[in-house]
């Protein structure tokens, strides 16, 4: 431990759960005050540095010297067992476990499909998904309806299948396995499980799509690497393993967690009902409240750096906490407000640096369409539960909330 941290927080162990549905744990914000560059105990075992400060998480994301691959000594696993950590290191890496050419020659060949031009295409598709389930919710005569399986979840489901030429009749597959995958008390037997079970189903996938393709991203990956003679079928395997579960999992809890955080606050949802042309600033604000995976972020230093006044050594590990960054007061006034018509394209919340989050603003269109179209379409929506009785994901690696009863 570095001198800086004192009293109880001497023997913390991080991450820790959120205490509060709406706040990080008030560890955070001491940690931030006395130390911004701490190093802790991880509760997976180990140590590393945290990172709690706005202005030390960016640079240390916007620093090549400080790697993302998981293989490397050092690199700190947050609640991974070490067989999970060997199935790991012998699996070809996924995107966000890449480094420098690697990582920028896997990116640029999907980063097309995630272009301005290309989801402003998908925009009336998506808008006919969420009319339709919102037809679906309003044709039932059921209250309290679980808004997560009747809305959340199905909307960011349904648009990531249709990009990736999964069937979406294989949701319930995908989405339970991904709920083990990232809960906390999941049993490192369970975990394996789960994710060599969805590898085995997206292997099949992609095999069939080498033989079979259609008009979808893996399908248009296939034909690109045929035609340059680079063709990989596990690199492709562990990209669709990355993009179908980061896909849905982020943006349903978002959505579940951004109605909650306006419902709580009806004179900021009025504010948008009023003008609907302060949702995107509302959906910014939403994204810095919840910040949804705050301890993903994780680096190893490759040499010794300096930053924020502290001296990272060559292989020691990093957590960046894009929670506590975003709730950093020198950079975000009274952020415990939930203000719409704050102005925070800086924060966190999709990362920084060349690894920040590819789908951004995918997950930013369907959270603008679900929020205006569902409050726009039942303007009387409100909490079946109190707020303090909801299943939220405190065990989770993505906060969330497990169902969201909601009537109107």
């Amino acid at each position: 431990m570095t001198k800086s941290i004192t009293g109880e927080l001497s023997g913390l162990e991080l991450p820790v759960e959120r205490g509060c549905p709406f706040a990080p744990p008030g560890a955070y914000e001491r940690l931030r005050e006395q130390a911004p560059m701490s190093k802790v105990n991880l509760t997976g075992g180990g140590e590393a540095w945290w990172v709690s400060g706005h202005e030390e998480s960016r640079a240390i994301l916007a620093d090549r010297r400080f790697s993302s691959d998981r293989r490397k000594d050092g690199f700190p696993m947050v609640n991974v067992d070490a067989a999970t950590l060997r199935q790991l290191r012998v699996q070809p890496p996924l995107m966000i476990g890449m480094d420098g050419a690697e990582h920028s020659a896997a990116r640029r060949a999907v980063l097309g499909e995630f272009t301005v031009r290309r989801l402003a295409a998908l925009r009336p598709r998506i808008q006919d998904m969420v009319d339709r389930f919102i037809d679906d919710m309003l044709a039932t005569d059921r209250r309290p309806l679980d808004l997560v399986q009747a809305l959340a979840l199905p909307v960011p489901s349904l648009v990531i299948c249709e990009m990736l030429g999964v069937p979406y009749t294989d949701h319930d597959f995908f989405q339970s396995r991904t709920a083990v995958a990232v809960r906390r008390t999941s049993s490192a037997e369970d975990r394996q499980r789960a994710f060599a079970e969805l590898r085995a189903y997206l292997d099949d996938l992609i095999t069939r799509k080498e033989s079979e393709p259609g008009d979808d991203l893996f399908s248009r990956q296939i034909a690109r690497q045929r035609q340059e003679g680079t063709l990989d079928h596990n690199g492709l395997v562990s990209l669709a393993f990355l993009l179908l579960t980061a896909g849905h999992e982020t943006t349903a809890n978002m959505i579940s967690l951004g109605v909650i955080g306006l419902l709580t606050n009806p004179e900021q949802l009025a504010l948008i009902t009023a003008d609907p042309g302060k949702t995107p600033m509302a959906v910014e604000e939403l994204l810095r409240y919840f910040t949804v995976a705050d301890t993903v972020t994780a680096r190893v230093a490759t040499e010794d750096v300096l930053i924020g006044g502290k001296s990272v050594k060559a292989g020691e590990g990093v957590i960046v906490s894009s929670l506590s960054a975003n709730w950093d007061p020198a950079v975000f006034e009274n952020p415990a407000e939930l203000d719409v018509e704050r102005r925070v394209r800086h924060h966190l919340a999709f990362g920084f640096g060349p690894h920040q989050c590819l789908g951004q603003n995918l997950a930013r269109m369907e959270l603008q369409i679900v929020i205006d179209t569902l409050f726009r379409r039942i303007p009387t929506l409100r909490l079946a539960a109190a707020v303090e009785d909801l299943p939220f994901k405190t065990d989770a690696i993505i906060y969330g909330v497990d169902d969201l009863p909601v009537t109107w």
